[in-house]
């Protein structure tokens, strides 16, 4: 028995049905069935490449499985892919003699979608065609689009190394439902059988099926073969007999003075599974000691699930000599450029090596620190163009600043290519990059200074800015929740340290124009003051202090150099995580009107409760919830009309 049958046999599958079933499709599959038979594609002549795509990942899966186990390839070692068409039957078909699938496979990838996030994919849904087809490639339902051209699908398998009678047979006709069974099948691998709407019959031409196998599919690596038409009388093919319809050659192997950006383009939409092109790639050939070969792209648009694929195997196709050893190899691509699509063929690997070894390859190592290489230089290339390059930071900058933290040595690479908020630009969007702050600072500025934030509003309207706006100095508003991690790591950027705007003391004393606002000594009358803040505030504050920070605000927390910001201790909380408890400092603004009040009221219970009401209003300017909402707002109600805080408002409002 060979190893992927026993795997099969052994593995707790589902004992086969004995006659036909039928089954009901997920609700959410029933779902993007009724969108594909509404044209979801823009352009529905996309289902042949779909189909031939799924055709040749068949067979570079039986190619790698018999590296292991030749008996898989049955004698019949020369794996292809056949398309043929009858205009009588209004039946297209699309077969290979790849590794084909057992029965649990069948009901996992074709019966429902189970990997593709269809909740995801429809909730993104727009309504608009155009914009909603380019989902399709990022969610994996591309087999579904048979259904824009077809009455009925059947599909016939066999996985390579299971007998003859364990072939399976799907079909269904999009409405909801599906029918499987056994079916006795002596090829291996898998037959797509199409019955064309009456609509459609221009897929059942000759020339036109050759005509898109050359603009989608030219490129794939396994021959696409074709029945021979009938041909002039002096022509020595006979009608019948099958022919190459497409070049066969991988395309990473040709020079690139013969290959044209049209012929990347699909290379790209076939290896990604996208409708769109690539915003940008690069082709590199190696030779020399290690001989290899990457083609790199990258996506115009992240996949919905980017920001959650830290732990999936990232987006690069090995080969070695041409051989498909593994699809998305994690060892090729570190986590923070995982968006990243491509292919890697080594001539100097050996063709047994396992993952382990691989990861463990003095080679593979050179190869990845060159992969990465050729990666930043295809962001930096995008960075030069400022249109197309705010095109790729919106989906990819967040996943991007995770290489500050991961790839030490390519911090500096990594650095020019970060963008970010400020102060300075009132169109909210990241746009301005280190190089650009630096050009800007003030004289006598030594730092760059920075805020992080749970959100944008948050950043620019925190109250630790207010000094900042006053003389003119830029600030970058962080926003993203990866910016704080990220700063823990990132210290200095061209000599200039970076500063946190919301930790520790400011002076700003040395920098032209401002002037001294370094912090005075308190005065007697005012320490006693702090001193019955901190007292009334107790464990919930460090330090309380007269402020540099505020022009117009009361108050604001401070935290130490290196304590984490609050909206990240907030968070790593609802994750349950445990946060060290380092309480914050208070800072207070003397010459503002309710910081005034406090040290007027004659009563200890009062200024208690304003200090308390002081403190709560710096937690909500930094985003933080409170213990005790209602106490408050019944303090804010005292503040209002005079009442004790306790209690109901007495008579009318002050001040009237």
């Amino acid at each position: 028995m060979s190893k992927s049958s026993a795997k099969s046999k052994s593995s707790g599958a589902k004992p086969k049905p004995v006659q036909a079933q039928t089954h009901a499709f997920q609700a959410e599959t029933r779902q993007v069935l009724r969108l594909m038979v509404h044209s979801l594609y823009s352009n529905k002549e996309i289902f042949l490449r779909e189909l031939i795509s799924n055709a040749s990942d068949a067979c570079d899966r039986l190619r790698f499985e018999a590296l292991q186990d030749e008996s898989l390839l049955e004698a019949d070692g020369e794996l292809h892919i056949e398309v043929e068409f009858d205009p009588g039957r209004r039946l297209l078909i699309v077969r290979d003699n790849g590794i084909g699938m057992i029965l649990d496979e069948v009901l996992e990838n074709i019966g429902t979608i189970a990997r593709s996030g269809t909740r995801a994919f429809l909730e993104q849904l727009t309504g608009d065609a155009g914009k909603d087809a380019s989902l399709i490639g990022q969610f994996g339902v591309g087999f579904y689009s048979s259904f824009i051209v077809a009455d009925e699908v059947e599909l016939l398998t066999r996985k390579a190394g299971e007998a003859a009678g364990e072939g399976v047979r799907w079909r269904s006709d999009g409405g909801g439902e599906f029918t499987i069974e056994p079916a006795e099948r002596e090829q291996r691998g898998t037959e797509v059988r199409l019955t064309l709407k009456e609509s459609e019959q221009e897929f059942l031409n000759g020339w036109t099926l050759r005509s898109l196998i050359g603009r989608y599919s030219d490129h794939i690596g396994f021959p696409i073969r074709m029945r021979a038409e009938a041909k002039r009388d002096n022509e020595s093919r006979e009608a019948g007999e099958w022919e190459t319809v497409n070049q066969a050659s991988a395309l990473w192997t040709l020079p690139k003075s013969e290959i044209k950006d049209d012929a990347y383009r699909a290379f790209y939409k076939h290896i990604g599974h996208d409708m769109e092109d690539p915003l940008a790639w690069a082709h590199n050939q190696v030779e020399g000691s290690q001989n290899y070969t990457t083609l790199l792209f990258v996506p115009v648009r992240a996949p919905f699930d980017l920001l959650l694929q830290r732990d999936e195997r990232n987006g690069l196709r090995l080969y070695v000599r041409r051989v498909f050893i593994m699809d998305a190899a994690p060892q090729l691509l570190p986590h923070y450029l995982r968006f990243i699509r491509g292919v890697v063929d080594s001539d100097d690997l050996p063709l047994n090596v396992s993952r382990e070894v691989l990861q463990e390859s003095e080679l593979l190592g050179k190869i990845r620190a060159a992969v990465v290489r050729r990666s930043l230089d295809l962001i930096t290339g995008l960075a030069g163009d400022e249109e197309k390059y705010k095109g790729f930071w919106k989906p990819f900058g967040m996943v991007l600043k995770e290489g500050i933290v991961e790839d030490p040595s390519n911090r500096e690479r990594i650095a020019p290519l970060l963008r970010f908020a400020s102060t300075d630009d009132e169109s909210r969007e990241q746009n301005v990059c280190l190089a650009d702050y630096i050009s800007r600072m003030r004289e006598g500025q030594d730092a760059i200074y920075f805020i992080t934030a749970e959100n944008h509003r948050a950043a620019a309207g925190s109250p630790q800015l207010e000094v900042f706006r006053k003389h003119g100095i830029e600030v970058l508003l962080m926003s993203d929740r990866i910016d704080e991690w990220m700063m823990g790591y990132f210290h200095e950027y061209q000599g200039k340290p970076f500063r946190s705007v919301a930790k520790g003391r400011i002076d700003l004393s040395g920098i032209t124009g401002v002037g001294t606002e370094a912090a005075s000594e308190p005065g007697k009358e005012w320490k006693a003051r702090l001193e019955q803040v901190k007292t009334a505030l107790g464990e919930r504050v460090g330090e309380v202090r007269i402020s540099t920070r505020l022009t117009d605000s009361a108050a604001c927390l401070v935290l130490d150099e290196n304590q984490m910001a609050l909206h990240m201790q907030r968070l790593l909380e609802q994750a349950g995580q445990d946060v060290p408890v380092n309480p914050p400092d208070l800072e207070l603004n003397p010459d503002h009107p309710l910081v005034r009040k406090l040290f007027e009221e004659g009563t200890q219970e009062r200024r208690d409760e304003l200090a308390t009401l002081v403190f709560e209003q710096a937690l909500l300017a930094e985003g933080g919830q409170l213990d005790d909402p209602a106490g408050f707002v019944r303090r804010v109600n005292a503040l209002l009309f005079g009442a004790p805080a306790g209690g109901e408002p007495d008579g009318e409002p002050a001040g009237h």
